[in-house]
């Protein structure tokens, strides 16, 4: 028997993807906001990635403003994108306002922790421990096949 797709309720069309995307709840925008973590959270928490929030401190990875790092002001799940301490531009009235930076642009560097991060953390790391690692047993069992 031959499956064409996994899950019977999602579209494998471009056009509809792109509509349920950009059509998102508030709640659903929340999670594909998400934000990649640096290599030390990854390390310490076994996640890859989690929703961006305010307070959370982020370092830029892409586009103008590379290399700068800040606060999360604002996740403006609206426009899709998240304001970042410091990172204004003037207009032309002399008024400053922050310019929006994609999340999957940013790496999150400082979590901001609360019951409900933590036991998302939780949950999401105790998923990945025993994936695609190997212990020594295994290894010894791997070298004795030759």
């Amino acid at each position: 028997m031959f499956i064409a797709k996994w899950n019977r309720n999602k579209s494998s069309k471009r056009r509809k993807q792109r509509k349920e995307r950009f059509q998102a709840p508030s709640h659903i925008r929340r999670v594909l906001m998400s934000a990649p973590l640096s290599p030390e959270l990854r390390n310490k928490h076994g996640v890859r990635a989690v929703p961006i929030r305010k307070d959370d401190e982020v370092h830029i990875s892409r586009g103008t403003f590379k290399g700068r790092e800040g606060k999360v002001v604002q996740v403006y799940r609206k426009k899709w994108v998240i304001h970042v301490e410091r990172i204004t531009r003037e207009k032309v009235n002399g008024a400053t306002v922050n310019v929006g930076v994609r999340p999957d642009k940013v790496v999150i560097t400082k979590l901001k922790i609360d019951k409900d991060r933590r036991a998302l953390l939780e949950r999401r790391g105790a998923k990945d421990k025993g994936k695609n690692k190997f212990n020594e047993s295994d290894v010894r069992a791997m070298q004795d096949v030759d």
